[in-house]
C-alpha cells in the first residue's frame, strides 16, 4: 500500500500547525514547527496571498496528514459521506475517526497514528476477539477492540500503553486501561473531533 515515507515534520511546517505526527517529540520544545515557523522549500518565507482554491487545498491536505490517508482513500470516504444522510463534512470526520489505526490512537494504545498503523499492521490488536492488521479497517457501534492476548507481554506494548495511560479517550469510546480493551458505544460525532478541521472548507474542494 502507498504510503508517505518522507519527514513527517515537513507536513507540519507545511500546514502552519501540529499535526501530532511524532508523537512526543510534538509536546516538546523539538517541535519543528515552534522552531521553523516557515514552510518547507527554496520559497517558504516568502508570503503570498492565499486564493480561496489554496483555502480549500489546504483544508483538504490537513485533514489527509491528521488521519495519515492517500489521496484515493480520501476520496472514497467523501463518495461515503456524499451517500451518507446528514452533513456531508461530518459525516467524512466521522469516517476518518473510525479506522481502526485512529481508533488504537486515540486510546492511548499507540503514541501516535503513524506508530498505531504499524502496530495494527503487526498484528498486535483484536477487533471482535479477532486478529485486525488492516488499520482502514471502519469499526461500528458495539465493536470491541483490544490489544491482542500474545502482544500484552511484549515490552514495546507495555511501554506504548504505559506512557500513553493518561491521554484522555473521546466519549464515543469507553475503555478499560488496565484489561486493555475499550468498546465503540457510539459513532463519533462533529464534537468528538478535537483537531482544527475546517470540513466545509473540504467539501467545497470535492465538489468543484
Amino acid at each position: 500500500m502507498a504510503r508517505y515515507t518522507g519527514p513527517v515534520c515537513r507536513l507540519c511546517r507545511r500546514e502552519g500547525k501540529k499535526l501530532f505526527l511524532k508523537g512526543d517529540r510534538c509536546y516538546s520544545d523539538k517541535c519543528a514547527v515552534g522552531r521553523r515557523q516557515s514552510v518547507p522549500g527554496q520559497h517558504g518565507k516568502s508570503r503570498k496571498k492565499v486564493s480561496e482554491y489554496g483555502t480549500q487545498l489546504r483544508a483538504k491536505q490537513t485533514a489527509r496528514r491528521y488521519y495519515g490517508v492517500m489521496e484515493n482513500q480520501m476520496l472514497k470516504y467523501f463518495d461515503m459521506a456524499e451517500r451518507m444522510p446528514g452533513k456531508t463534512g461530518e459525516n467524512l470526520l466521522s469516517i476518518l475517526e473510525r479506522r481502526l489505526d485512529n481508533v488504537v490512537y486515540r486510546l492511548g494504545f499507540a503514541a501516535s497514528r503513524k506508530e498505531a498503523r504499524q502496530l495494527v499492521r503487526h498484528g498486535h490488536y483484536t477487533l471482535n476477539g479477532k486478529k485486525a492488521n488492516i488499520p482502514s479497517i471502519l469499526v461500528k457501534a458495539g465493536d470491541v477492540v483490544s490489544v491482542a492476548e500474545g502482544s500484552r507481554n511484549s515490552d514495546k506494548i507495555k511501554l506504548v500503553t504505559e506512557a500513553n495511560a493518561s491521554r484522555p479517550v473521546p466519549q464515543w469510546l469507553d475503555a478499560d486501561k488496565n484489561q486493555l480493551t475499550a468498546k465503540v458505544v457510539r459513532l463519533p460525532a462533529r464534537e468528538d473531533v478535537d483537531m482544527d478541521i475546517e470540513e466545509q472548507q473540504i467539501v467545497e474542494f470535492y465538489s468543484k
